[in-house]
């Protein structure tokens, strides 16, 4: 019998679009989405990828009207999507960019703990960019679509990472950052258009939805856009600017 999980990897493996699930089926919510998604994550791993962390979707509320989900998503990042540069534009469906800071964690976090025990989990920062992709043509859906497919996480590149140390980890809370195609400042945005609070904010977030499901020590967490996403083709280089310490990080498209 072809499941969810097998129609939504097919759509991905022949870059052939599918309808929005909840086209067909107006009941589809986020509990069967999630568990779409846990079918198609064990169909990955299957297939020999391993979960290394998660990505955090849609805690960006500027995007919100735009994409018309209203509410944060999160979904697997696997050892086969964290990659390194340059990325190849066409193995993904309907590519975008997505500038993000990504934490890597020491400990694993509980929804009960203050912001102090909360940043003590964090070991490492770094910048990176995510690649999000729809297997839905023109970026149609509703968040249970987003969340059965994936998260529509394409891929993952980092730059070096940093300690997380107390300076590093207030800054993250109030910034402005430029994202940048071919040197030119494509789209701004701050720290407070993630979750209100930046990068820990939707860290805290992602836990919450999360409750007793925890995230382990050594996962990485990509805390969500701080600009809008933007579409990319072959022959861009992305960069950001702003005054995180963080190591620089560039990518090419090809």
């Amino acid at each position: 019998m072809i499941t969810l999980a097998d129609a939504i990897q097919h759509a991905f493996d022949t870059r052939v679009p599918m309808a929005p699930i909840t086209e067909s089926d107006v009941d589809f919510g986020l509990p069967a989405a999630y568990r779409a998604q846990a079918a198609l994550t064990a169909l990955r791993e299957r297939r020999g990828a391993r979960v290394v962390g998660v990505k955090a979707g849609f805690t960006n509320s500027t995007i919100w009207e735009e994409y018309n989900v209203h509410a944060p998503i999160h979904g697997p990042v696997f050892d086969t999507t964290w990659i390194e540069g340059p990325v190849a534009a066409g193995a993904y469906m309907e590519p975008k960019i997505e500038p993000e800071v990504v934490l890597e964690l020491g400990a694993a976090p509980r929804p009960d703990m203050d912001d102090a025990a909360l940043a003590a989990c964090v070991r490492r920062v770094a910048r990176g960019f995510e690649i999000v992709q729809s297997p839905f043509r023109g970026w149609t859906f509703r968040a249970a679509d987003t969340v059965a497919a994936g998260a529509l996480h394409g891929a993952l590149v980092t730059g070096a990472f940093v300690a997380a140390t107390p300076r590093v980890l207030a800054a993250l809370a109030d910034f402005e950052i430029a994202l940048l195609c071919d040197g030119a400042v494509a789209d701004t945005g701050h720290a407070r258009n993630v979750m209100g609070g930046g990068p820990m904010a939707a860290l805290r977030d992602l836990v919450r939805q999360r409750g007793d499901d925890l995230l382990p020590a050594g996962f990485v967490v990509s805390t969500g856009t701080l600009t809008r996403a933007l579409p990319i083709v072959p022959g861009q280089v992305w960069s950001t600017r702003d005054a995180l310490d963080l190591p620089a990080l560039t990518l090419r498209v090809v």
